[in-house]
């Protein structure tokens, strides 16, 4: 009889004796919960809070047993012999069994308390740990952000529950709210108990999401208080320069402190308790500018202040999260939960890869989330009733103000080299999403028809208010092109804003979203081998911006008019049409948009108990998961009508044309770097000359994944081992494409596209479709061999194969080098490698130390790009295409050159115990001990007849870090 909600709650089950009251009592709170066995002694306690438990069933049956996070455990209170799977651990009153799940079909794993306080650590984000599960990649990328991906989908697939509040962003990227390139943590990590990854089939409870799901239970206060504090040191004195600094000859000033304390105990004991906490960050994290791996030839021909701007620079950081929590027990049946998260960010960003310190921008990241949560059980039902409120704003504004710079190399793709200067108007923005949500779950676990049935039945509606300013109007944007001769002396483009007046449109776009998430979840215990969970979710959201949004007439005006490059009386919607575009799929007259209401998610899974002793389980499972499409995107229709972003082009004064032909094109004056209002004027007053114009497709879906898996669970003495194959594959992810078409119809002409032919008298037609797909097939091995006090030992070991295709990279959604995303090739993905291993292990050493080590080994992640060969003819007509290509890696003990990552870690920590209950400690961490260089910028080489060929930049960017100590001390009491 199991059954899970994404709220993190445990489910005890089993047997016992017939008709008898089963209550189990939290050791540490005191919290009560009872149940009956029915006739045939049966029982299912739901919704218990994670932890240890003393459970009985009359005489001679009482058990101590500790529930883990998201979990469904069996306990036979009838039997003396502890179910297999089990380990026995210290706790500080009582010897508790840990009572493992092993009869389910997700795939996944979680973390323990034990490794969250241990595995070292290069930042307190308690996601770091989650990629000890096979199919998971926790990312530091050179720039410092953390991402956590699963399989080779995106990020913004993921999706955080803590206590069953969803972090889920709806507008920016990134999956989890205020994590879009960011150097923080989502969540205090003090404030973290244990938490569950799932990879895979998930449960039906499970919305908005198509990849991985993390569930995180949060601490609470006890019937003791306690407290812990920290403090946590480094800086560029304790760490290895970077290639980058190295090449430079000098080390960028880097330091990162953390520090923070939680306080928890009893407001009325038994009954009422508190918990809070506050963590903070201050980083000043090393980065490097370089190249696009394209465009890397054209650095040594920059002018000399330009090329100064290449090589180390930094970024600041500050962080401050809040956590604080009240419970309630008034009853033994109810429990009453008030939370308050808090997370405020002020970050440098936008420097690195391409961008100069100069072209930086300064991002605020605000969070707040409130939850009341309600919990009542009966005999033969526990209801979960949660009220929430949250918001959520992600506001980067530019650091300099006035003309910004780049520098592209001369290629069929214009590559940049480099970017100066003030940031774009894009830099600056506003966007984020605030509003409640309700949301209702009501378990039934005593039901029976040819076995045990837990039939959990919910819902939840959110009103989401979304907001998204895109650009603001400042700093234009010259380019300049760069060939084997020079950079040019004048630029070729620019890039500019300039505001609709008089029609009283905003760049600032808000609408009210209305989601609405319905599902059933049946988990049938047939019998006692076989469980099979049956489940179905219904997802709806309406988007008013989208739904209600009317084309302006200017620009359906201009679609029905003459193509200036076109034969007489050929309009530009029949050059569109001649390259396989209605302009109908995407003119809105407020009417003809409607909500996808076709997101039915089945999510059938089963798990088979060969010996009905849960040692060895088959497992497996199908479904179906659907995320959405991020706001960010289906605002730009609304937004650059009021802020239009323009792309104008220059003649060269030596011949009088425009680069590569392309239009609007005008001649060239000096006056236009002296103000923003010059570029503004050569528009006049009621211009739409270079205006880009963004345009939806009416029909737009959410995006989804289709995941199918089959392995099996064996427990070998203290050890349990896990094989499973999963296949999954996503569809219709969201891609903007070049709409412009060549009076044929054609896309590519001399291997050029149609820049030039846009909407009359306006710019570039860009338009929004679903297309992104992957096919994504993994093994997933894992062992892991739970530390306990008796053995004094813990350790994991996860490797993960990934053969994987894309259609695009996951990571961009503008797609302009093929006509539609459907022209797009598969190609390898360079989301995942072929090829990782994940091992971690923790000790109790000797005189009180405790030390722990982690390995982390990947294969190179593939270069994804576009090839130009000279020799070569793609069916699109041009000589160039998406390719993937793998760079030579580096060696590790043994084998050839193989390796793309490799990371040791060590940690080390001492407790000296004052008495009273007070503990200080120290802690050591080392930080990739033996300084290997994880590179991840590419330089790739194309032949003449259709080869690529890519290395690593040796003085580029690293992901994670050079060789780095870190220093903490704290206290606990």
């Amino acid at each position: 009889m199991p059954a899970r909600a994404q709220t993190a709650n445990a489910t005890l089950r089993g047997s016992g004796p017939a008709n008898a009251q089963v209550t189990a009592k939290n050791v540490a709170t005191g919290a009560v919960r009872v149940t009956r066995t029915d006739s045939r002694g049966s029982y299912a306690l739901v919704g218990l809070q994670p932890g240890t438990y003393r459970v009985d069933a009359g005489p001679g049956t009482q058990r101590t047993v500790t529930l883990t996070v998201a979990s469904t455990a069996t306990l036979n209170l009838a039997a003396a012999k502890a179910p297999a799977g089990t380990t026995t651990l210290g706790a500080v009153t009582v010897t508790a069994t840990t009572l493992r799940e092993v009869k389910t079909p997700e795939v996944g794993g979680t973390i323990s308390l034990r490794q969250i306080q241990t595995i070292p650590q290069i930042s307190r984000n308690f996601l770091e740990f989650a990629d000890t599960v096979p199919g998971m990649v926790f990312n530091v990328d050179s720039s410092g952000h953390t991402s956590l991906r699963g399989g080779a989908m995106n990020d913004s697939s993921v999706n955080v529950y803590i206590d069953g509040v969803g972090q889920k962003s709806y507008v920016k990227e990134g999956g989890v709210a205020g994590q879009f390139a960011s150097q923080g943590n989502p969540f205090p990590q003090l404030a973290i108990g244990e938490y569950k990854v799932i990879t895979s089939n998930y449960k039906a409870e499970y919305d908005q999401i198509a990849s991985a799901a993390v569930t995180a239970q949060t601490k609470s206060g006890t019937n003791e208080f306690h407290g812990e504090t920290f403090y946590r040191y480094t800086n560029d004195a304790f760490r290895e320069r970077t290639p980058a600094e190295k090449d430079a000859g000098r080390k960028t000033a880097s330091q990162e402190k953390e520090y923070g304390f939680a306080l928890g105990g009893p407001i009325i004991q038994d009954k009422m308790h508190f918990f809070l906490t506050y963590e903070a960050k201050r980083f000043n994290t090393p980065i490097t500018v370089v190249p696009s791996a394209d465009a890397a030839p054209g650095a040594a021909h920059l002018p000399p202040e330009v090329a100064a701007q290449l090589g180390p620079a930094n970024l600041p950081f500050r962080e401050n999260l809040y956590f604080a929590k009240i419970d309630w027990e008034p009853t033994d049946r109810d429990r009453i939960e008030a939370t308050a998260q808090i997370r405020r960010e002020d970050q440098y960003d936008g420097i690195g890869d391409q961008d100069a310190a100069s072209a930086g921008f300064d991002v605020k990241n605000d969070d707040k989330r409130y939850a009341l949560r309600w919990q009542h059980s009966g005999e033969a039902y526990f209801n979960e009733l949660l009220f929430t409120y949250e918001s959520s704003f992600n506001k980067p504004t530019a650091l300099n103000y006035g003309n910004g710079y780049s520098y592209t190399w001369s290629r069929a793709n214009d590559p940049t080299i480099v970017s100066v200067g003030a940031a774009s108007p894009l830099a600056t923005q506003n966007k984020g999403q605030r509003g409640p949500a309700i949301q209702d779950d009501l378990t039934f676990n005593d039901l029976e028809w040819h076995g045990d049935h837990v039939v959990k039945i919910g819902f939840k509606k959110k009103l989401a208010t979304l907001e998204a300013a895109d650009a603001a109007d400042v700093n234009p944007q010259f380019t300049y092109n760069v060939t084997s001769a020079g950079t040019a002396a004048t630029p070729y483009k620019a890039f500019f804003t300039k505001p609709v007046l008089g029609l009283g449109l905003s760049p600032t776009v808000t609408t009210k979203s209305q989601q609405f998430g319905a599902y059933v979840q049946d988990d049938w215990d047939v019998n006692d081998k076989l469980t099979l969970n049956l489940g179905v979710r219904w997802d709806y959201e309406r988007t008013p911006s989208y739904t209600d949004f009317v084309t302006p007439a200017n620009v359906i005006a201009a679609l029905n008019s003459q193509d200036p490059n076109a034969p007489a009386g050929q309009t530009y919607a029949q050059t569109l049409a001649r390259g396989g575009i209605d302009v109908n799929d995407y003119i809105s007259n407020g009417h003809n948009r409607s909500a996808y209401k076709g997101e039915w998610q089945p999510r059938l899974g089963f798990s088979y108990d060969l010996f009905g002793d849960e040692a060895h389980v088959i497992h497996g499972g199908a479904g179906r998961a659907y995320d959405r499409d991020l706001y960010d995107y289906l605002q730009l229709e609304t937004t650059k009508s009021a802020l239009p972003e323009y792309t104008i082009y220059f003649q060269d004064p030596a011949t009088g044309q425009c680069y590569k032909g392309n239009t609007p094109c005008y001649p060239w004056d000096p006056k236009y770097l002296q103000g923003l209002g010059n570029l503004q004027a050569l528009l006049g007053a009621a211009s739409n000359a270079g205006t880009e114009v963004d345009m939806l497709n009416n029909k737009l879906k959410a995006p989804y994944s289709d995941q199918f898996s089959l392995g099996m669970s064996n427990q070998f003495g203290a050890w349990q081992t896990d094989a499973t194959v999963t296949r999954i594959l996503s569809h219709d992810g969201f891609a903007f494409t070049l709409g412009n078409r060549y009076p044929d119809g054609a896309f590519f002409k001399d291997n050029s596209q149609p820049w030039g032919n846009g909407i009359p008298g306006f710019g570039a037609m860009i338009v929004g479709n679903n297309g992104i797909a992957t096919r994504t097939t993994q093994l997933l091995l894992s062992a892991e061999k739970p530390y306990t006090k008796e053995s004094g030992w813990g350790a994991t070991f996860a490797y993960t194969f990934t053969h994987a295709k894309q259609n695009r990279d996951i990571g961009e959604h503008y797609s302009f080098d093929e006509a539609t995303i459907g022209d797009y090739p598969f190609i390898t993905s360079n989301a995942a490698a072929k090829h990782r291993f994940v091992a971690t292990g923790n000790m109790d050493g000797p005189w009180g130390l405790v030390l722990s080590a982690k390995l982390t080994l990947a294969t190179p992640l593939p270069f994804n790009g576009i090839g130009c060969f000279a020799n070569v003819e793609f069916a699109t007509g041009t000589d160039c295409s998406p390719v993937a290509a793998t760079p030579p890696g580096s060696k590790f003990l043994i084998g050839g050159k193989i390796w793309g990552y490799r990371d040791i870690d060590f940690q080390a920590t001492k407790n000296f115990d004052l008495g009273h209950g007070i503990t200080l400690y120290g802690r050591f961490d080392v930080m990739n001990v033996f300084n290997w260089k994880n590179f991840v910028d590419y330089i790739p080489t194309y032949d003449d007849n259709g080869h690529t060929a890519v290395v690593y930049n040796p003085v580029g960017n690293i992901t994670f870090v050079p060789r780095t100590f870190k220093f903490e001390v704290g206290m606990k009491f």
